[in-house]
Order: structure tokens, then C-alpha cells, then sequence
């Protein structure tokens, strides 16, 4: 058994944890939640030997260990899987799965590359990966690399593996795959700690679920018989409300139409069409044509044929900047982290960089007085936790990095936002704040909002009409959702049956 007693761990004005005491069996899959500034990841690092507690201690089997450094909790028997990708671009597959155990592949002076890449190819079919163990990470795309991570903690053969928000960048498919291998740890005997913002994840997979707030240890429950409602009322101290946020002022004017777009192999004679004030939602499973039609919109991918309007006019949409400039349209990706932030950027150079061309003054240059304004605003209305508009945008938590990406297009004053996957990734207070904001933006800015959503609860909540998606094509249209006529049950089996 893992066993943390009394940690605590005080950075500089912040005390991250405060006497947390917590147990983690062999076999068992224990999740851990709670919400941005909890604890979690801080827990995960002291349990990984990346930060060193300033009171409590670890238990390892009965037996009281210090671990110095992340080597050292491998060599312990632990391993982790990072929510942040990080991975080798110029090294391969193979090396990157054995990294931590390199020196286990050393004939004399040179290492036994068959027999690096031979056990590479057994924890890549484990994580269902068919590629080759020589191929560049570079070249993967961010789901695969995720996998690689997971191979890679794998194959240390770890009796304690952390998981830190492992499905957040999968499609439905992978998700699927690594939860079958979730279970088959488990059976065979591992310590499973998964942490992760996604409720019904949660109680479908894990055994156990343990809340921090605050930097305290809340509580622990057993998953069996635990309902959403009291996860959340241990995450945030009170209920979290499913209610619609009302009625929307949507006028008839047609802000956006697409007529009849065709782009080969994939979509044919699609249509649909967007409202002033409206947030029309597009539903439908990964894969189902929802994010690829969207981005055939702001010119990101090919159409072949078809037409696109904006307020009534004809536009040719051939990049991102057309986007802003000349049709006001913003794009909030699904994938922040790859296409959505400049990472090693700081804050407000995110927030400004879709105004830059505006703020120039007459000799080409950005005024600084008014790029500061602008991301000092934006901080504000979008309550981002950062010590300041300097602060490298990749050290910030989840929910606040999405806050930074929502935050840029509302800084370009776009009056069209398409919102892809709003709160993936960040925990149920972002989450409120962000549902919030997306209805004051059409409630009482009047800007039409496409929203792009797997979150059923999520796109109920805020969409005043639903379009469904199903093999790239518009199977049904839900309505009535603006004069509250439907509920919840209705309007969920109206879509349950557009997508058979």
C-alpha cells in the first residue's frame, strides 16, 4: 500500500497542501478530484519525488521511503503519466517507451537496438498503437503521443501507475481502449490513481474516489452508489445546477449560412444556418463530421464546393485571418494545447495576438499602452489566476489556459465564435464560469455562437437549438430548447435517436 501522511507543501503566499493524508491498494483504481488549485497535481508531484513535502511522510509497503527525485519513484515502483505531453520529438517511439530504463538495453558500449524496439512493439500493441517503434515522435499527432506516454509507464512494470487526466486529448475509440487496460492493471494487482475532471469517467471506471479543495483533503467515497451530485458538492462546497440559463433575445437575421458544403470523401451538400444571438449546438461522437465541418468554415480545410455567407453576403474564407479581419468570425479549438496557445508564450501575448494588427501605431509598431489595456481587461473578465499578463501561459492550470484561449477572440470583439469542446480538460467551477460566459456573450452581447460539445448536460444546458451529427451529415435538428418547452430526458432521447 501507498501511503501519505499529514503532507503538506508551502510555496511562496501559498500553502498547496495542508496536512492531507490519503492510502492508495494494490488493485484498486482511485481517483483523484477536485478542482484547478486543489492539490492534485502538487500531490502527484511530491508522490513522484518532483517536489519534496515540507511535513508528512510516505509509506511504501508498511515502510517509510523519501523519494528524491522522479528516477527514484520509478525505482520504487511508481511512474506517471503526465496530462502535459511530454515526450522526446527528435528521439523514436521505441526510445522514447524505455526512457526510463535505457541502461537495461546496454550490450557493453552500445545499446541492443532489436531488443529495444522488439519490447517496444509489445507495450504499443498494450495501449492499441499500430505503428512502427522507429518511427519519430515529431510526426504523431497528440492522441498518439499520449499513448506513448502511457506505453512508456507501462513498460517500467510499475505497481503504482498515476494517471493525470489520460483521455483528456483521446478520441471516444482510444478512451474505450486504455480504460479496457485500466481494468487489466487492475487485475492484475497495480495501484491505479487517475485523476480527472470528468465525473461520469469516473464513477464508470474507479473504485474509489478521494476530493481535495484547497490545498485539504475533503473526503474519500466509494465510487459504488456515489452520485454526481455529491462528487461535485465535495469539489466546490455546494450543488452544481443542470438547469437551462433561460431565453435567449435570437433575432432572424441569419448571420452565418452554409449552403450545400461538399468537400470529397467526406461531406456532401451539408447546410445549416446560424442566427443573430443564437448558440447553436453541434452534437454528435467524435468523429462524427462536427469539429471538420467547422474548421471547412474558417478556411482551415479544403471545400470543394459549396457557398458560405456572412450577413447575407458572399465570402471566400482562406484562412484564419480572413476569419477576423473580414468576416469577424473567431475559432476556439478543441486542442488548445497544440493550436490553440502558444505555451512558451506569455499570457498577454495570447490574449493580444489576434489584435496586434489593430494596435499598431503609424510606424508598424504595437502600442504597449494599449495591448496592456486590452490584456488587463480580458484578465479580469475572464477571472484568469495568473500572477501576472507575464506569466508563461503553459504553467497555468487547465481551466485557466482555456480561459486565455476563449480570451484572445473575445479580445479580436469577434461577433461569430465557433467554440469547440469549451471546458475539456478543467474542473466544475471553470467549468460554471465558462458556461456563464458563453451565455452572457449571446445573452447580453448579442454575439451567435456555434458550440461544439460531447457534453450532452453541457450543450443542454446553454444551445437554444441542436444540430446532429452522424458520418458527416446533419441527421436531425432538436428545437423548442429557447421556449423551455423540453426537457432534459426529452431532449436527450430526441438526439439518442438521430444518432442511431
Amino acid at each position: 500500500m501507498l501511503k501519505l501522511e499529514n503532507i503538506s507543501k508551502i510555496f511562496p503566499g501559498v500553502k498547496a497542501l495542508d496536512n492531507v493524508s490519503l492510502s492508495f491498494r494494490p488493485g484498486e483504481i482511485h481517483a483523484l478530484m477536485g478542482e484547478n488549485g486543489a492539490g492534485k497535481s502538487t500531490l502527484i508531484k511530491i508522490i513522484t519525488g518532483i517536489y519534496q513535502p515540507d511535513l508528512g511522510d510516505i509509506y511504501l509497503d508498511g515502510k517509510k521511503v523519501v523519494i528524491k527525485n522522479f528516477r527514484d519513484a520509478v525505482a520504487h515502483d511508481i511512474n506517471m503519466v503526465s496530462q502535459e505531453i511530454q515526450v522526446i520529438p527528435d528521439a523514436t517511439v521505441a526510445e522514447n517507451i524505455v526512457l526510463d530504463r535505457i541502461e537495461q538495453f546496454r550490450k557493453g558500449a552500445v545499446l541492443d537496438w532489436k531488443k529495444i524496439n522488439k519490447t517496444a512493439l509489445i507495450y504499443l500493441e498494450k495501449v492499441g498503437l499500430d505503428i512502427d517503434p522507429g518511427d519519430k515522435i515529431e510526426q504523431l499527432t497528440a492522441a498518439q503521443k499520449q499513448l506513448i506516454q502511457i506505453a512508456k509507464a507501462l513498460s517500467s512494470n510499475a505497481r503504482y501507475i498515476l494517471l493525470d487526466e489520460p483521455t483528456s486529448s483521446l478520441t471516444s475509440y482510444e478512451s474505450s481502449n486504455l480504460i479496457k487496460l485500466i481494468r487489466q492493471l487492475k487485475e492484475q494487482g497495480v495501484a491505479v490513481i487517475f485523476v480527472s475532471h470528468k465525473i461520469e469517467e469516473v464513477l464508470d471506471l474507479c473504485d474509489k474516489v478521494s476530493v481535495l479543495r484547497d490545498g485539504r483533503f475533503v473526503g474519500s467515497r466509494d465510487c459504488a452508489g456515489i452520485k454526481r451530485q455529491d462528487i461535485v458538492k465535495m469539489m466546490i462546497g455546494r450543488e452544481e445546477s443542470t438547469e437551462s440559463l433561460g431565453v435567449l433575445d435570437i433575432k432572424d437575421e441569419k448571420v452565418l449560412e452554409a449552403r450545400n458544403i461538399t468537400a470529397y470523401g467526406q461531406f456532401d451538400k451539408v447546410s445549416f444556418s446560424l442566427k443573430k444571438g443564437e448558440i447553436l449546438g453541434f452534437y454528435g461522437l467524435v468523429g462524427s463530421g462536427r469539429t471538420e465541418l467547422a474548421k471547412i468554415i474558417i478556411g482551415l480545410e479544403k471545400m470543394d464546393e459549396g457557398d458560405i455567407l456572412v450577413n447575407g453576403q458572399e465570402v471566400k474564407i482562406r484562412s484564419i485571418r480572413d476569419c477576423i479581419e473580414r468576416c469577424r468570425i473567431g475559432y476556439v479549438t478543441e486542442n488548445r494545447k497544440e493550436e490553440g496557445l502558444i505555451l512558451d508564450a506569455d499570457v498577454g501575448c495570447n490574449i493580444s495576438i489576434t489584435v496586434w494588427s489593430r494596435i499598431k501605431n503609424r510606424f508598424g509598431k504595437i502600442s504597449e499602452k494599449r495591448e496592456k489595456e486590452i490584456v488587463s481587461g480580458m484578465i479580469d473578465k475572464m477571472e484568469i489566476k495568473t500572477p501576472s499578463s507575464r506569466s508563461r501561459v503553459g504553467n497555468l492550470s487547465g481551466g485557466n489556459q482555456q480561459k486565455v484561449s476563449i480570451g484572445k477572440w473575445l479580445a479580436a470583439n469577434c461577433d461569430i465564435l465557433i467554440i469547440d469542446e469549451p471546458t475539456v480538460g478543467v474542473d466544475v467551477g471553470a467549468k460554471a464560469h465558462i458556461h456563464e460566459l458563453i451565455w452572457k456573450l449571446a445573452k447580453e452581447e448579442g454575439k451567435s455562437i456555434i458550440l461544439i460539445s460531447s457534453d450532452m448536460p453541457e450543450l443542454v444546458k446553454l444551445s437554444r437549438r441542436i444540430l446532429v451529427f452522424r458520418d458527416q451529415k446533419i441527421t436531425g435538428e432538436i428545437t423548442g430548447l429557447n421556449e423551455g418547452k423540453k426537457g432534459y430526458a426529452q431532449i436527450s432521447a430526441e438526439i439518442g435517436r438521430y444518432l442511431a
